[in-house]
């Protein structure tokens, strides 16, 4: 894994501007939603009695601490906590710890719940790898991590100043790359910004760009921009576009300060979004609590998905201890409402929407190794990670980090039917909405496919 432990912290962060705080890596792969506060609120799982444990599955321990971001990824962990599914299997003192930023989730991880930090909870990929590796962490301190589940697909988009109106910005870049790449001719270039980088929310914008034909490193500015800070930054031009999630979309085109390009379902169908991971030492410590834990978000992210359940989850969700959004802004875009400005349809599709347990694809809450994969290619492709990151040690790192022989455990044991687990970590061909074809088998032909990159 040398190679892959060679890039430093400092070189992993070049693109962030970062305070002594930490405040400019900021939260959630969407940051924080309108309205939401910066502050890290902890909450105890409700008072909510336990259905018997048989011994056997008795918990080591009954407590964990769970960090989240206020975005509908988290959704999982909430639902888990606030309908008693964690404490249904005996993990009756969970708490969710909502964190500042994605800076200090990480700091907060680093220390564990022992030194007042958190055990795991939401994370964005590959930082559960990073992590592992100490790309991201103090001093390059390695912190293994276990990537037990993923928690939702989809959810996300590329948000668009409303200065950039009737310029033909939208999901095929390619008709605006002259007019892109005209701005930075003229001194003036595109500033697509993200809140955390070289992760989701970075690699979508640079995806995006790059089947239009613009290099995001060459023909526009990339910008790490605090989450609180968009609807201003938008306003006053200090960015043209933002690589964001639910709930941001709604407020940004119903305030009229911009449009959505595209959603990120409409780029990659049920695409990989965030993850629960959780520190290897406390899964190692405590194998059944794990398991418990994994059974209480199943149970969750299937609640999720039955859109009857959909606005008492923005109720739930809108409070002000977790988002602190209006729920007449949360419900319509968990039901797959968005509207995307700039002249476009509509798009009302529950099947857009931010899903969490199963999909056409299959399941959306097992952690494909394959999937870990493409992140991994991914950050391949635009230098984050050595060249031969592939050729040495991908498959070893990821079956070092991903546990899905856990989620597995834990299906079996809460029932989940045989069709429901997936026999296969691979969940084989994957194809994205310029024509590019992902096949986990031969992860260099997709490299060789893409005419923008940095190797």
């Amino acid at each position: 894994m040398s190679d892959f432990s060679s890039l430093s912290r400092r070189r992993f962060l070049t693109t962030a501007s970062v305070s002594a705080a930490g405040a400019i890596l900021l939260k959630g792969c969407a940051g924080n939603p309108p309205g939401a506060t910066n502050t890290t609120d902890t909450t105890a799982s409700p008072a909510t009695s336990a259905s018997p444990v048989s011994a056997q599955s008795t918990p080591e321990t009954t407590s964990a601490k769970l960090g989240f971001i206020p975005i509908f990824e988290a959704a999982p962990l909430i639902i888990a906590q606030e309908k008693g599914f964690f404490a249904k299997h005996g993990m009756t003192q969970v708490e969710v710890s909502k964190q500042a930023n994605w800076g200090a989730a990480r700091d907060n991880v680093e220390i564990g719940s022992a030194g007042g930090g958190v055990d795991g909870g939401q994370w964005q990929m590959p930082m559960p790898y990073q992590i592992s590796e100490g790309l991201i962490t103090k001093g390059n301190v390695k912190i293994p991590m276990y990537v037990l589940a993923m928690l939702n697909t989809q959810g996300n988009g590329i948000a668009i100043a409303k200065s950039q109106e009737g310029k033909n910005i939208g999901l095929d870049m390619s008709k605006a790359k002259d007019y892109i790449v005209g701005l930075k001719q003229e001194g003036k270039p595109f500033k697509a910004a993200y809140t955390f980088p070289k992760a989701n929310q970075d690699l979508w914008i640079r995806y995006w760009l790059a089947a239009g034909g613009i290099d995001p490193d060459t023909d526009v500015e990339l910008l790490t921009v605090p989450a609180a800070q968009t609807v201003a930054n938008m306003k006053t031009g200090t960015m043209e576009a933002f690589s964001t999630g639910d709930p941001w979309p709604a407020r940004i085109v119903g305030e009229g300060i911009g449009f959505m390009a595209a959603l990120t379902s409409q780029m990659w169908a049920y695409h990989p979004e965030e993850y629960f991971a959780m520190r290897s030492d406390w899964v190692d410590k405590n194998p059944k609590a794990t398991k418990a834990l994994l059974k209480g978000i199943m149970e969750a992210q299937q609640w999720c998905d039955v859109e009857a359940n959909r606005p008492e989850m923005a109720t739930i969700l809108g409070g002000a201890k977790y988002y602190n959004v209006p729920v007449d802004v949360l419900t319509p875009m968990l039901k797959g409402t968005y509207p995307m400005g700039d002249n476009q349809p509509e798009i009302k599709d529950f099947q857009k929407a931010a899903m969490f347990w199963k999909s056409p694809r299959g399941s959306i809450s097992f952690p494909y190794k394959s999937l870990d994969l493409w992140f991994l290619t991914e950050s391949v492709r635009w230098g984050f990670l050595p060249p031969n990151t592939l050729d040495n040690n991908a498959k070893a790192l990821i079956d070092k980090v991903n546990r899905s022989d856990i989620w597995k455990e834990a299906a079996k044991e809460l029932g989940i039917p045989d069709a429901d687990i997936p026999s296969s970590d691979s969940r084989g061909l994957e194809k994205l909405f310029d024509g590019k074809e992902f096949n986990p088998e031969n992860p260099k032909a997709y490299l060789d496919s893409l005419a923008i990159k940095r190797i």
